[in-house]
């Protein structure tokens, strides 16, 4: 048999098989299966709660931040990053992100005359 006969013949016996149907990869039957959220008649208003704060667990770095916020004169950010051990960017995003977003504490900043910059935990 020939290469071109071989050709002719396995063309042949595709013709005979049933159509190649591509099946659906798992990303596809995610999607299908999705459906959009309807959009209800009104907006819906978010206001800070009036709860008391979640606490954090005892001997945590967050527990350890608090405390040093509550105090009387706050803490300076030299005095957290030594506190955790993390950079000044992270604690930063800690005091924006967790103590704020999350946990919806006021977290007041204010700049010393020495050009340190203290952070305190306040009551609204």
């Amino acid at each position: 048999m020939t290469p071109s006969e071989k050709i002719a013949s396995t063309a042949h016996a595709r013709d005979d098989a049933k159509p190649l149907v591509a099946k659906p990869t798992a990303g596809t039957r995610a999607r299908a299966g999705r459906r959009k959220a309807k959009p209800s008649g009104r907006a819906r208003i978010t206001r800070p709660s009036r709860r008391e704060p979640p606490a954090a667990r005892r001997g945590s770095k967050t527990a350890k931040i608090l405390a040093l916020l509550q105090r009387p004169g706050g803490a300076s950010l030299q005095q957290l990053q030594k506190a955790t051990g993390w950079q000044a960017h992270s604690v930063r995003g800690f005091l924006s992100g967790v103590l704020k977003k999350k946990m919806g504490l006021c977290v007041e900043s204010t700049k010393m005359k020495d050009s340190q910059r203290t952070y305190q935990v306040v009551s609204e």
